[in-house]
């Protein structure tokens, strides 16, 4: 017999939501819930009412709503996986009220594995150049135009990597906005005698939006606020 389909919430509908409700079914998910920008206006659909019997949220939506969002669904008690970028800013506020109603909540910059891959290569790169003062390093990436945030939010986890790997040196950062790009990034090593370069390019958006499909059945049933970059090869 077949496990029932879980409750899923999408908050945010644009094209990333889409996809997101349209691959549900195969992770065995059932959207119950679709909150765009028609109804749910100044978080006017985080209602305890629509979200009754949700088993677990996906938000792909705009980076100024993120937390308010976040917030109300740590007040219900609702599980969310959080695949906008662009919020980290108000990432202690979200803490505070995951710890405050003993909520669950995963956030990542980029869900997809490869990418996730990506960032413990750039780790181990950074740390084998760390002590080579003669390497300067570059970050380039590129998105749709349609991106809000710019660098992307990998671009940044990306650095954050290089840092904690003990590259302390300055990292030049250009980010490029045109097209339908789904995602490029780049990490790049350059001396006088020789460059050394690292890429991710995304194909389609298929990536992302599978891992969070994976990161919401792995929140549902824990408590506490965690990055998927630091959980994603438990899944």
């Amino acid at each position: 017999m077949n496990e029932p389909k879980k409750k899923l919430a999408l908050i945010g509908y644009g094209r990333m939501g889409r996809l997101v409700g349209e691959l549900a079914p195969e992770h065995g998910f059932a959207v119950v819930l679709k909150l765009d920008e028609f109804n749910n206006e100044n978080g006017a659909g985080m209602t305890a009412e629509n979200f009754a019997g949700v088993d677990v949220a996906v938000d792909f939506s705009i980076p100024s709503v993120v937390a308010d969002n976040a917030v109300r669904l740590a007040e219900m008690q609702t599980p969310v996986a959080i695949g906008a970028t662009g919020w980290l800013d108000e990432l202690d506020r979200v803490r505070a009220a995951v710890e405050r109603h003993d909520a669950a909540l995963v956030y990542g910059a980029n869900f997809s594995v490869g990418v996730n891959a990506f960032y413990r290569i750039v780790e181990a790169a950074a740390k084998a150049l760390a002590g080579q003062e003669e390497y300067d390093a570059f970050l380039y990436e590129a998105h749709h135009k349609f991106k809000v945030d710019a660098p992307s939010g990998t671009a940044l986890r990306l650095l954050d990597a290089m840092r904690e790997a003990g590259y302390a040196r300055a990292v030049d950062v250009a980010s490029n906005r045109v097209g339908h790009v789904p995602g490029t990034h780049e990490i790049g090593f350059d001396s006088a005698a020789d460059t050394i370069r690292v890429t991710h390019a995304a194909r389609s958006r298929v990536g992302f939006a599978r891992g969070a499909l994976k990161a919401a059945r792995w929140i549902m049933g824990r408590k506490g606020l965690y990055e998927f970059s630091k959980i994603w090869d438990r899944l």
